[in-house]
């Protein structure tokens, strides 16, 4: 950085040096052309050379790079429906300049300049504030050549995107729901999501550290999977600090679903008109559905909150609750089920021993 700010400090001490040159020359014609100009022509051009030494940067790269940095903030729709409005904003101004120059001067020369600024901003402005309508209204042209059978099978492609959320990431499912399939878009991680994931990684608490350390190998796995197409986008949301926010204006600016299992995340999205998939939401889903009578056979593994009450789990997690199961602690036992409560925190059966067990336990 600091050797590309002196390259343009030489260029710019070159570039008004010789302009300084011109000036001291032009300024001598003005004043006396009998004087002699080198004085003025030299001391115009070292004047000039230390103000385009000091200001060159100024003026030209630090101008470039914050803009450069803005433009890598800026979502690609974004910036494509502000180069679009800019375009028309032009044409229009250029219009109403044909108009403007049979007027009197000075009018005909400076209303034309006003009319392309104020156009021209007035559309940046229109398109950015628009372009959902403006997409929305594309896609509906593009899908007016089509059947609607095609259109609705069309729903999900492969070129949708779905922004992921650091907590599906830390979760370690997302790889194996990848790889079925049931995620055929375009996997976004936002450069903030994974800054958060590296400033979990880096924590000093030992598991937050380590939850965070999980996540950048779940990362990894992703990527190196070439049938998941994975990725870590350089777009930002101005004026929020939230990662929770900016996950979800992402979410409303892209017409882009969220992927995560954070319940607050879900709750305020879905307020806001965001489509969420919720990954706890698809495993709850996916369990098998068990009736009052059926059998299963479970591994009690601790005492219930209840007198007497032994607890096992499935291979999904889905908690079984025994009943009159305590003694069989550390026992594979068939039970038969007796109820399926479902949860906010996922599903819960109650059992009881099959005639079998009881009998060999007495």
């Amino acid at each position: 950085m600091k050797t590309t700010a002196l390259i343009f400090r030489i260029l710019g001490l070159i570039l008004f040096a010789i302009a300084g040159y011109y000036l001291g020359d032009f300024l001598v014609e003005i004043i006396d052309s009998s004087l002699n100009p080198l004085p003025y022509t030299i001391g115009g051009a070292a004047i000039s050379a230390v103000f385009g030494f000091l200001i060159m940067p100024y003026i030209t790269l630090y101008p470039i790079l914050k803009a450069r940095s803005y433009l890598t903030k800026v979502s690609g729709p974004t910036l494509l429906s502000a180069m679009i409005g800019l375009v028309i904003g032009l044409v229009i101004a250029a219009l109403a300049s044909i108009t403007m120059a049979s007027l009197p001067d000075p009018f005909s020369s400076v209303l034309p300049f006003i009319a392309a600024v104020l156009f021209g901003y007035l559309g940046v402005a229109i398109g950015v504030s628009r372009q959902g309508e403006f997409r929305d209204m594309f896609s509906f042209i593009r899908r007016g050549s089509k059947s609607s059978s095609d259109a609705s099978g069309r729903k999900w492609s492969r070129e949708q995107s779905i922004l992921i959320d650091t907590s599906v990431i830390i979760d370690g499912r997302i790889v194996d729901i990848a790889k079925t399939g049931f995620l055929p878009g375009n996997l976004i991680i936002p450069r903030f999501v994974l800054n958060e994931l590296q400033y979990i990684a880096d924590s000093a608490e030992s598991l937050r550290r380590q939850r965070g350390r999980r996540g950048m190998e779940v990362l990894a796995e992703l990527q190196k999977d070439r049938a998941i197409k994975t990725t870590i986008a350089d777009i930002d949301v101005e004026g929020i600090r939230e990662v929770d926010e900016k996950l979800v204006l992402l979410g409303k600016q892209m017409k882009a679903p969220i992927l995560t299992n954070d319940f607050n995340l879900n709750r305020v999205a879905e307020l806001q008109g965001v489509n969420v998939l919720n990954i706890n939401e698809l495993a709850n889903a996916v369990k098998s559905i068990l009736l009052p009578g059926e059998g299963l056979v479970v591994r009690v593994i601790q005492e219930g909150k209840e007198l007497g009450q032994g607890v096992g789990y499935l291979d999904d997690g889905t908690m079984v609750v025994v009943e009159d199961g305590k003694n069989f602690i550390g026992k594979e036992i068939e039970v038969s089920v007796t109820k399926v409560l479902q949860t906010a925190a996922g599903r819960m059966i109650f059992s009881k021993p099959a005639g079998k067990n009881k009998n060999n336990h007495k």
